[in-house]
């Protein structure tokens, strides 16, 4: 299942410069950065109104447009899925306080 997170990151990485009339995704991108992070937030924000109401079905398709935002946003700056997975492993098995606690270590 977590497979089709790497084609979907793959997929939304091919669409840089496409043509946007064809790709939502070259869409965004041709936007910029900014607004793949405010597209991303708006999506966020819907994600999280489906779960204060209790709203299973919506919260389900607004979490896979987070999703699909996410990985706009980070393509847009140039942060490889690839990375953000090895990061969550490098984090695996750790508590989130203690992974926290040695991040603010290191700054």
């Amino acid at each position: 299942m977590a497979n089709v997170l790497t084609r979907l990151a793959n997929t939304i990485e091919s669409r840089k410069g496409e043509d946007e009339k064809k790709s939502y995704a070259a869409k965004l991108f041709k936007r910029g950065p900014e607004k793949c992070a405010e597209k991303f937030g708006e999506e966020a924000v819907e994600a999280i109104i489906a779960a204060a109401k209790g709203d299973k079905k919506n919260l389900t398709e607004e979490a896979a447009d987070v999703l699909f935002h996410l990985f706009v946003m980070l393509s847009s700056r140039d942060v490889k899925f690839d990375d953000v997975l090895k990061e969550l492993e490098r984090r695996e098995g750790k508590s989130g306080i203690v992974e926290k606690a040695e991040r603010k270590k290191k700054n």
